[in-house]
């Protein structure tokens, strides 16, 4: 697989994209939760597994996580 090159800035402003979709997910959980099981049709990827996605792609970005890729997605 070939590596992929982003500039600096374009990498800060991914991270910042994902840092805010992850925030957003965590302010009305429930209604987003529930949305996300229409569109996806299987309760398996959840808004727990979303997040832990999110985070471990910010993390790997070099994002601040504040250790959210290191925790489990919580099962439901």
């Amino acid at each position: 697989m070939s590596g992929v090159n982003l500039a600096p800035d374009h990498a800060a402003e991914l991270t910042e994209l994902l840092e805010f979709l992850n925030a957003w997910l965590s302010s009305d959980r429930d209604l987003l939760d529930a949305s996300l099981l229409r569109y996806v049709g299987h309760p398996a990827y959840n808004i727990d597994r979303l997040k832990a996605d999110l985070a471990r792609f910010t993390f790997l970005l070099g994002g601040d996580t504040e250790g959210e890729f290191f925790q489990p997605p919580a099962t439901t």
